[in-house]
């Protein structure tokens, strides 16, 4: 299979192409990666992107930022647990032609980041992360605001709770909650099984259940991907448990909040993960799709359209009122 190790040595975040023209010399590894994913096509003459690592006191974390000429903001994309962000070409490329520059980066532990493979310690080492990613970046002028959260499941977890963390100095505009993770699907069992493995076993054998109605792409996870984890950790397991009930405890938030949710989804609980977030977010807007699964951005072409079209109106709604000029354009010196 297809080894990307060689990236783990690529260095800090710098600008890969910029004014249509590649700046590297020789980035062969960097180039078959994109290709792999299907992201080469993306890289226009108008769009631009940097690529590398993002550092943290305990991870490196692999970050890409595209960028598409004069910016309205920045939306900041964070994935599921096993994936990583070469699986969201179909996203990446729908922001990009709504003009959005897209920060994407693979969590601890997952895809090309550091960190013992799908584990974590503490979901606050998430939070962590995502505030390190956003911190640099800024600092760099890399992240114009208004800010637009995007999540997947875990990675909509990570969101939520930064945003209800933060609800006194939201630095988010809106956010877009996509098959949030609140508890998984068959938790009450699971939940009893954990407790009485958890302290004799350290990971489980991952099972590839079919997350998508794409059967290539479900095909692709399982055979393909080289970056996909094999095992299920069960340590991971552990600070998703102690992570539910601080999220539960956390105090509503009025935020601009879109949360898509497919109806044939076996991985999260969604109904009950719903009326959580519901309570959370009184001004979201939930769309069900009776056809979709679990990997929403995804999914089959024709769920993936229907789906795209009521994000496309949300974040229409965050768009109106915006300057014509984003503030990336007004940085003069």
């Amino acid at each position: 299979m297809t080894d990307f190790s060689p990236l783990q040595a690529f260095g800090p975040l710098m600008p890969i192409r910029t004014n249509g023209k590649p700046i590297l010399a020789d980035f062969a590894a960097l180039t078959h990666y994109l290709a792999y994913y299907g992201l080469a096509p993306l890289l226009s003459e108008k769009i631009e992107l940097h690529a590398g690592y993002t550092g943290t006191p305990r991870y490196q974390l692999w970050t890409q930022v595209w960028s598409p000429p004069a910016p309205l903001g920045t939306v900041f994309v964070v994935h599921g647990y096993y994936d990583h962000l070469g699986l969201y070409r179909h996203l990446l490329k729908w922001l990009l032609a709504r003009r959005w520059r897209v920060v994407l980066w693979d969590l601890p532990g997952h895809g090309l980041s550091s960190g013992k493979r799908a584990c974590i310690d503490d979901f606050d080492d998430y939070l962590a992360c995502l505030h390190a990613v956003q911190t640099q970046l800024e600092a760099k002028r890399l992240a114009p605001k208004p800010w637009l959260g995007i999540g997947q499941s875990t990675g909509a977890a990570i969101l939520a709770t930064d945003v209800l963390r933060r609800a006194n100095t939201p630095p988010w505009a809106g956010l877009a909650l996509l098959a949030p993770l609140v508890r998984p699907t068959g938790w009450p069992q699971a939940g009893w099984l954990h407790t009485l493995m958890g302290p004799f076993m350290h990971s489980l054998p991952r099972r590839f259940a079919p997350n998508s109605t794409d059967a290539d792409f479900a095909t692709f996870l399982r055979d393909a991907d080289p970056l996909q984890p094999a095992r299920l950790s069960l340590h991971w397991v552990s600070a998703m448990r102690r992570w539910m009930p601080r999220l539960i405890a956390l105090p509503p938030v009025s935020l601009p909040t879109l949360i898509l949710q497919g109806e044939q989804d076996v991985t999260v609980d969604w109904e009950w993960n719903l009326a959580v977030l519901q309570r959370k977010f009184p001004q979201a807007r939930i769309h069900r799709d009776p056809e979709a699964r679990h990997h929403l951005v995804n999914e089959a072409e024709s769920i993936r359209a229907r789906l795209f079209v009521e994000l496309g109106e949300f974040v229409a709604k965050l768009e109106q009122g915006l300057p014509t000029t984003s503030q990336e354009t007004l940085i003069q010196c």
